[in-house]
């Protein structure tokens, strides 16, 4: 790498430094910690989301899809578009309504304080491994483009995400979004996707030259898009980070409007992204690593100074979503585990120290598992498993479905989780089948439970009522 494009690194991340500085003195209370001080407008709640969405998966993940598969590669952050839409259009109203923090705040107010908890710790695991997919990424990038050694990498790239999210909470990681949104809309719409097109010999020589298969929507199997919509679709319907980003806009007008934008661009970066990968089958056909395809591509095709801007709108992607995801764990620990059990009373400055804290420890832990696992599509994939058996069930009932009980939200998200984590033991963690069954328990369980335990309340009613009549 050219020392120009470094100088450009460099120049990037002291920029994000610094912009996490001046957000740490705008979080002076704990709601403008966690939540902006609610007051985002239209732009910075579009681009805050769209930043939190689009990550190492997005962008890495899709483009070594678009390399081994095709256009079908896409079908990942099609999801991904897809969830936060229908969240937008279904829920952004509802979730305003109950002025909540988080999903586990909702669901001890709909059902019990149990179920609050253990969703709690269920979505606080999923954000936590989605932050490590993005510290992956991040060393992904680092060790190819720089040539750095992979552990030294992701400590770089994950540190600097963590120390500005500490500072300044939501303010410092809205601001960074911003930032890194436009970076990134810049350098994979306007120069990585048309160069890489152009290197490629164009759109006539993708067709000529590529196998017909990686033209095929459904190239990648018509299970795998199913599995994709398990996991990303109805995972982005109750993500944690994403209903702590609704809460941060203005109006419901803007979280609906923004929301339904957000999903939309995430669909083309998806489209983008794996055409990406296309054009590297080409330019790189003997590529050995298929996980390092946007970074070899990027050395491959791209200028002085052009390349750092390009990395950097990478970083960017990463960093967004890892931001975004780390303050979400870290909220749901501090605010439904650590306030709601052990510190009821604490003041609001107290509760700022707390979840400062709390950030630091979840950011520690995210590093670990980065450098354990080291595979950004498995590691997303665990969380997604988590996350949409265990938890989706539960709230999309809870808001749907009056008859749903207490009880069956607790056992729901107790026998679903079991589940995952008994399939992940079986199948390994890089396996997608547990879902299913996480799904299908959570179902089955809330169902039959719902029903034995509402006809049981109703029994016991009617024996109160007639003891009352006899006395």
């Amino acid at each position: 790498m050219n020392t120009l494009d470094v100088v450009i690194m460099i120049g990037y991340f002291l920029m994000l430094v610094v912009v996490g500085i001046i957000g740490s003195r705008k979080a002076k209370t704990s709601e403008d910690y966690v939540l902006a001080g609610r007051n985002l407008g239209f732009f910075m709640y579009f681009g805050c989301l769209g930043a939190v969405i689009l990550g190492g998966a997005s962008t890495i993940g899709t483009t070594k899809l678009g390399y081994e598969f095709g256009i079908s590669g896409m079908w990942l952050v099609v999801m991904l578009g897809l969830g936060i839409m229908l969240l937008g259009i279904f829920l952004a109203k509802r979730i305003s309504n109950e002025n909540v923090m988080t999903i586990s705040e909702y669901l001890s107010k709909r059902f019990s304080v149990e179920a609050g908890l253990v969703s709690a710790l269920v979505a606080a695991v999923y954000a936590m491994m989605v932050s490590v997919t993005q510290v992956i990424g991040m060393g992904t990038i680092l060790n190819v483009i720089l040539g750095w050694d992979l552990k030294v990498s992701m400590l770089v790239g994950g540190g600097i995400v963590l120390f500005y999210t500490i500072l300044g909470g939501m303010w410092s990681v809205t601001m960074t979004d911003i930032v890194q949104f436009v970076i990134m809309t810049v350098g994979i719409f306007l120069i990585m996707l048309p160069l890489s097109l152009s290197n490629a010999g164009g759109w006539v020589a993708l067709q000529t030259n590529l196998p017909n298969a990686h033209f095929d929507l459904s190239g990648i199997g018509a299970g795998q898009i199913f599995q994709f919509f398990l996991l990303f679709a109805l995972g982005m319907v109750v993500a944690q980070d994403i209903w702590q980003r609704i809460s941060t806009a203005k109006s419901l007008k803007i979280a609906r409007s923004g929301t339904f934008a957000a999903g939309i661009y995430s669909i083309f970066y998806g489209v983008a992204a794996s055409i990406i990968g296309m054009c590297a089958f080409i330019v790189l056909p003997n590529l050995g690593a298929t996980q390092n395809t946007f970074a070899s591509m990027a050395i491959a095709i791209l200028p002085t100074g052009v390349l750092g801007l390009v990395v950097a709108a990478v970083l960017s992607a990463l960093m967004s979503t890892a931001s975004g995801t780390l303050l979400a764990s870290s909220t749901l620990i501090s605010n439904d585990i650590i306030k709601q059990f052990f510190y009821k009373d604490c003041s609001d400055r107290q509760y700022l120290m707390i979840s400062r804290i709390v950030t630091t420890v979840v950011g520690i832990l995210t590093m670990i598992f980065a450098l354990w696992i080291q595979d950004v599509l498995v590691a997303l994939d665990v969380a997604y498993s988590l996350l949409s058996g265990g938890i989706f069930v539960p709230v999309i009932f809870g808001f749907f479905w009056k008859r749903a009980t207490a009880r069956a939200a607790f056992y729901s998200i107790i026998a679903s989780t079991i589940v995952i984590l008994a399939g992940l033991a079986i199948e390994g963690i890089s396996s997608t089948n547990p879902i299913v069954y996480g799904i299908a328990t959570s179902f089955i369980v809330m169902v039959v439970t719902s029903y034995m335990t509402s006809n049981r309340e109703i029994k016991n009613k009617i024996g109160m009522n007639s003891e009352s009549i006899k006395q």
